[in-house]
């Protein structure tokens, strides 16, 4: 099995939860597909782009069986990327994201 992270804000969550599917966030819609995040990456993506925001969870997502793709970023390194819609049966954890001291969303994984 393999895990991956959506840090995203709460309230988008929960829209995702009725309608049974989450079709991404502002930057998600923009660029076409929604960002996903290593476990060994997800903290460094809090604090790049998510500082300051509060009222966010963190999503840990079976990717087995979503068509992942795994593209360059970040000075090259891979990121996972969903083009579709993520169906929430496919989340099987959800993490708080309080801010610490410094704004940045704080969790264990």
């Amino acid at each position: 099995m393999t895990i991956i992270y959506k840090i995203l804000p709460r309230g988008e969550w929960l829209a995702a939860q009725k309608s049974g599917t989450f079709t991404g966030s502002g930057i998600d819609l923009r660029d076409g597909y929604i960002h996903f995040s290593t476990a060994m990456q997800a903290h460094e993506t809090a604090r790049l782009h998510f500082r300051g925001k509060a009222d966010l969870v963190v999503l840990a997502v079976d990717a087995t069986g979503l068509d992942i793709v795994w593209e360059p970023s970040r000075g090259g390194t891979l990121f996972p990327h969903l083009y579709g819609a993520l169906p929430v049966t496919a989340v099987i954890a959800v993490h708080e994201a309080p801010l610490d001291a410094e704004g940045v969303p704080s969790f264990e994984l």
